[in-house]
């Protein structure tokens, strides 16, 4: 059901909002997670490492999918809050339209450059092949990831959280009963790794799509004629969507960059990070999550005219966030290893090693990277996609360019360092600007 974010307690109406996409996030994360799971303990330990390089190339259309997402989420519920209804379908139309001739081209491209992408990241010889193979299938599914996350976006902008959940939640077990009986019983390797998840998130993505198609019908009632597509509206959805878009596609090309230099220390530290880096981006994904569930509270608000709900409104998202970070901080930094080995064999001592120290360096540091995205959320939020910009790519070059420096002094722990490093720079930039911001001309 959609819900209105800009009246009530501003801590309870987050609350009841940001759980349901939080557990939305954890599905969505199982995806990826069942895939590495499944690669390392029923195939290989280059399986593992073939579907954690692979993945760090999906990001890149990942970043894509979220930027859309993003902007038509922050116009949608700016729009809706302000009582815009006509307006609503037609950035939703609009957004549509603009998601299919995008993908188009994404799938055309990508499928030219696999192979020349995986050489360009310094995969192993050995890791071509199948690396290849599951990402040829992931590149055919792009369309389903792309609607999908549109979808996702459009109902977190009308309040709901709750269907979203629904799917993902049906979707992401069946993908791990698939992907066990495509890798088990019909033995194809990383290609049943690969189509287990085309085929569930393409389920996901279709139901999605209906939903919403029927979701937004119900908003005719009482509204005029809308335009199928608007230009202005098309703009507007651009600005947020641009700097969304590249932000997520920065830090997906700084991972690709840093997969390379992680790929130069061999399969164990790949298969290494490639268990490891899945743990940490289900984190900061869900920190993602539920800055995006500040944005959207932001925006309604900001549409609505109600600015003095925006600082309630992320300082209670800060406190939500708090709840979460300090319970999963306990567990990688104390209970780490255990996690890993659902990845990773026992017998595989460097591996485990490798990544464990991932684990330790990391996770001390992740209630500062909560600052910086609930930061973020709001700031998106309110349009302010320049300082966004500016606090995401400095956090982004400078762990980077540390990586590459780090990791000649000190091997490849070297660049577990970068990480936090990065982080703290971004965080105190994001606050700064969201101390200092004009709240009042936040308006799109």
């Amino acid at each position: 059901m959609n819900k209105d974010l800009t009246v009530g307690n501003e801590r309870s109406v987050l609350i009841s909002y940001m759980i349901p996409l939080l557990f939305s996030m954890i599905f969505q994360q199982l995806y990826n997670i069942a895939d590495s799971l499944i690669a390392g303990k029923f195939i290989s330990s280059d399986a593992l490492a073939a579907v954690g390089n692979s993945y760090e190339i999906t990001l890149v259309f990942i970043a894509f999918a979220t930027g859309i997402s993003m902007g038509c989420s922050v116009v949608v519920s700016q729009l809706f809050g302000s009582g815009r209804r006509n307006d609503v379908k037609s950035a939703i139309s609009t957004t549509f339209i603009m998601t299919l001739v995008f993908c188009i081209f994404l799938v055309i491209v990508a499928s030219c450059l696999s192979k020349d992408l995986l050489i360009l990241i310094k995969t192993p010889e050995q890791l071509i092949t199948p690396s290849k193979i599951y990402l040829d299938i992931y590149i055919w599914g792009v369309p389903f990831l792309f609607f999908y996350n549109t979808s996702n976006g459009i109902f977190s902008a009308l309040g709901d959280s709750k269907t979203p959940f629904i799917f993902l939640a049906i979707s992401s077990v069946s993908n791990i009963f698939v992907d066990l009986i495509f890798v088990i019983v019909f033995d194809m390797g990383v290609a049943g790794v690969a189509w287990a998840t085309f085929l569930c998130q393409g389920i996901s993505s279709i139901v999605s799509l209906v939903v919403v198609v029927k979701r937004v019908s119900a908003l005719e009632k009482g509204v005029k004629e809308f335009e199928i597509f608007s230009f202005k509206l098309f703009l507007k959805i651009l600005r947020i969507a641009i700097p969304s878009t590249l932000q997520q596609l920065f830090v997906s090309v700084g991972n690709i960059l840093i997969q390379a230099v992680i790929n130069s220390f061999g399969a164990v530290v790949m298969a290494a990070y490639a268990a490891a880096i899945k743990l940490n981006n289900m984190v900061i994904t869900a920190l993602m999550t539920l800055g995006n569930g500040v944005s959207s509270f932001t925006a309604q608000n900001i549409g609505a005219g109600k600015v003095e709900r925006v600082k309630k409104g992320y300082l209670n998202g800060l406190l939500i966030a708090v709840f979460f970070i300090v319970p999963v901080f306990i567990l990688f930094f104390f209970f780490g290893k255990y996690i890993l080995l659902m990845f990773i064999s026992s017998s595989d001592v460097e591996i485990l090693e490798a990544g464990r120290s991932f684990q330790l360096i990391v996770s001390i540091f992740y209630p500062v990277v909560m600052l910086k995205i609930i930061t973020d959320g709001c700031l998106r939020g309110m349009g302010k996609m320049g300082p966004f910009m500016v606090s995401t790519f400095s956090d982004l070059i400078l762990r980077v360019a540390l990586s590459f420096i780090l990791s000649a002094i000190f091997g490849y722990v070297g660049i577990w360092y970068s990480w936090p490093i990065g982080w703290v720079f971004g965080a105190i930039m994001s606050f700064i600007f969201y101390i200092t911001c004009d709240k009042s001309k936040a308006v799109i």
